[in-house]
């Protein structure tokens, strides 16, 4: 050996270095589990940033459609005190708040006597004076709506929005899941059906 030519250090021959996948690589994954795991982080996406968005605006929708009814309600109704006229005796052991139809007799906005049935308290015996509610028509109406009505329709509405996000979340994920598994039936049924003769010929040699 040349005294120019480097020296070898003693000792076994280093391996050759296997190659090893990708880290955070699965190589027994499928596509299918791939296509599968992509759709989940969509749809719960589509959850995360859908779900608020739609239960709230749904919900505002609803409330302003209905303080808008409860403005024009408010501005076409307004109360007058009527005058029973006649009013049929309660049946025995009749409970104090139940309400019984009546009819009444009022002064209009214009001055002229007015008359029309309402359901009132049954305390409330011919001459009796009671507080109701007339449209410009001298129509009797029902009281119109608060604006608690409103926030309770709009909280009702925005909490249904959500459930039914929510359903169509899971409803969407149970079908994509359903697709791929009967896609990887089929891919199973396909290669048992060539692997399964080279193995059942093993045992009848």
């Amino acid at each position: 050996m040349s005294a120019q030519d480097p020296p070898h250090a003693p000792g076994p021959h280093r391996p050759h270095q296997e190659k090893h996948p990708p880290k955070g690589a699965n190589p027994l994954r499928r596509t299918s589990d791939r296509v599968e795991t992509w759709c989940s982080g969509f749809l719960l996406a589509v959850l995360v940033l859908g779900l608020p968005v739609a239960s709230v605006s749904a919900g505002l929708a609803v409330h302003e459609s209905t303080m808008r009814t409860v403005q024009a309600q408010s501005a076409e109704r307004f109360q007058v005190t009527a005058r029973v006229t006649s009013a049929p005796e309660a049946a025995p052991g009749s409970a104090a708040n139940e309400k019984q139809k009546v009819e009444l007799r009022w002064i209009g906005a214009d001055g002229r006597q007015q008359t029309g049935t309402a359901r009132v308290p049954l305390d409330k015996t011919a001459g009796s004076r009671v507080r109701i509610w007339v449209d410009r028509e001298g129509t009797v109406q029902d009281p119109p709506m608060s604006p608690s009505n409103a926030n309770a329709s709009g909280w009702l509405m925005g909490g249904m929005t959500a459930v039914g996000v929510y359903a169509g979340f899971v409803g969407a994920r149970k079908g994509m899941r359903l697709a791929l598994d009967r896609r990887r039936y089929a891919q199973w049924d396909a290669e048992w059906d060539r692997v399964e003769p080279l193995w059942s010929a093993r045992f009848h040699r």
